[in-house]
């Protein structure tokens, strides 16, 4: 019976030849991560550092001590019917973005001819969608204004837009300003959620004798319906965390971040900027909320898509 005796320095190499692959693929994998280093300073100098600075001038009594006194005042009085009137016209403003935006991404998403259609619409929603502040205000201003083209022509028709309670400063208006931009961003929101919907699934439906309304009620709704609820998360955080557009229409001080500048910006009494700082914590809060929501539900619709 022969016996084979192996070289060590044979072993050793096939050990090291072994070791070799697992050290580059480690090295592959920081090499990787790395590339997000410049997106996680981002987070950190523009998201996390503010944050923790605005929580921080919050949570402070007058006398300069550690205390809830300005959190408490930031939700009471003036300020929450401040943050009343901000939600009222910001949920206006995400129903009908979710609606007309919904409606227009599945025209475009089904529609066959033209065939540049979906790519017009995905296009022009890109742009919209991005769409906000100085050229937003005055494009409004000059159209729906006072003394804009549109409200002249309308009382031409004999309807004079602003007899009743219309204002662009007010609900109403603002949620026709904000429709501008919110509806392309549901289309862009909804649009890879409906090329998710499957023919087979409706073919399935009707060969099981159901009806078109029975596919959307048991089939097409609840699989669309994350990401129509996600769409409506994000257009209200849009709605309500805008300024630069509702400060160049109006000077209404019950819309909650032209509050807050007011608070931090204006002529105030000493100690009283902690209420700003507050009014932006809870609306920091707010925001994080319906974000968290919002990431949650398009993970469960991204299911469907991937499916």
């Amino acid at each position: 019976m022969a016996f084979t005796h192996t070289s060590p320095k044979k072993v050793e190499g096939v050990v090291a030849t072994a070791a070799a692959p697992s050290f580059f693929s480690v090295l592959r994998r920081v090499s990787a991560w790395s590339g997000l280093i410049p997106f996680f300073l981002f987070l950190i100098l523009f998201l996390f550092i503010p944050a923790v600075s605005v929580f921080s001038q919050a949570l402070h009594d007058a006398d300069g001590s550690f205390g809830f006194s300005a959190m408490r005042e930031a939700i009471s009085g003036q300020n929450l019917d401040a943050f009343i009137f901000s939600l009222k016209f910001s949920a206006g403003a995400a129903s009908v973005g979710v609606v007309v935006g919904g409606f227009l991404a599945y025209a475009a998403a089904t529609a066959t001819r033209p065939r540049w259609l979906r790519n017009i619409v995905s296009s022009f929603s890109g742009v919209a969608a991005n769409m906000g502040g100085l050229p937003l205000a005055f494009a409004f201003l000059s159209l729906l204004g006072r003394q804009g083209l549109g409200t002249k022509i309308l009382n031409a028709f004999g309807w004079d837009l602003y007899a009743g309670d219309f204002k662009l400063g007010e609900v109403s208006g603002l949620i026709t300003v904000y429709s501008y931009f919110n509806i392309p961003l549901m289309v862009l929101v909804t649009l890879p959620a409906i090329d998710g919907l499957k023919t087979s699934w409706r073919e399935a439906c009707a060969n099981l004798g159901g009806s078109a309304w029975t596919y959307w009620r048991r089939v097409g709704l609840p699989i669309l319906a994350p990401s129509l609820l996600g769409g409506f998360l994000l257009l209200f955080a849009n709605s309500f965390s805008a300024y630069a557009t509702a400060r160049q229409l109006t000077d209404n001080s019950k819309i909650v971040p032209l509050r807050i500048s007011f608070f931090l910006g204006g002529d105030i009494s000493i100690g009283e900027d902690a209420v700003g700082y507050s009014l932006a914590a809870w609306m920091i809060i707010l925001m994080g909320i319906s974000m968290a929501a919002y990431w949650l539900l398009r993970r469960r619709a991204e299911r469907w898509s991937h499916s």
